[in-house]
């Protein structure tokens, strides 16, 4: 019984891929075919393509209409249903957590920089206000506050979607964990000094020194938080 089961998977496994590839080349929205036009497709049976459909409808790939004009249309996953996935996914794994916490702050540091070299006058207007702002923030509430806005505003500058996606769950979560980053006053003046360097270094254009301190004020404090320094 294993291996005719194996085998049904691996089936349906395929056609899901081939599913995908056909969602992918078209533009989102698009009508994909008929459950006959997919089995001919594909060349495999309509059990095996409904099964694939529903995988694919599950990663938000895939919708099914009724009706005239219905059949299979392409579609492209929300980038907030995706959010909520890794984040459960993080949540019920804490070691996946740290993991998470290593790999952004390590592409903070390139965030920074690669944000440093494309600061504009807009940008510039900004980032001035969050430098002038950083030294208000008192307690945990307002740092957290504080980090979102910056992390929003360097992804402004710098368009990378999959790594803001990987930080907006990482700093979601984290308000669930227990970092102790900012659990005093002076932790919290450390925080402060760090940031403005950071956002000082991004306005100097220099993505060298923003990568440094980046580095030195946000990367070195949480691998010290999760004992990972090495």
């Amino acid at each position: 019984m294993a291996e005719p089961r194996k085998a049904r998977t691996k089936l349906v496994a395929t056609a899901a891929d081939g599913l995908r590839d056909m969602v992918f080349a078209a533009p989102s929205g698009s009508r994909i075919g008929s459950l006959h036009d997919l089995t001919n497709a594909l060349d495999v049976g309509t059990v095996t393509i409904q099964q694939a459909a529903r995988v694919l409808e599950h990663e938000g790939l895939l919708e099914a209409r009724r009706g005239p004009g219905g059949g299979y249309y392409g579609t492209r996953p929300d980038s907030a249903a995706v959010g909520r996935s890794i984040a459960a996914y993080v949540r019920a794994n804490p070691s996946s957590f740290e993991e998470a916490m290593n790999l952004t702050s390590l592409l903070f540091n390139e965030l920074a920089a690669a944000a440093a070299e494309r600061v504009d006058d807009g940008a510039r207007q900004d980032m001035d206000t969050l430098l002038r702002r950083v030294g208000t923030c008192k307690t945990n509430i307002d740092c957290g506050a504080f980090e979102i806005d910056l992390q929003d505003r360097l992804f402004t500058i710098v368009d990378w979607p999959l790594l803001r996606l990987l930080t907006v769950v990482t700093l979601g979560v984290s308000k669930t964990q227990t970092l102790h980053l900012l659990r005093d006053d002076d932790a919290i003046a450390r925080w402060k000094l760090g940031r403005t360097r950071i956002i000082s270094a991004i306005l100097s254009g220099d993505p060298d020194l923003a990568r440094f301190e980046a580095n030195r004020g946000n990367r070195r404090a949480i691998l010290e938080s999760l004992d990972l320094k090495r």
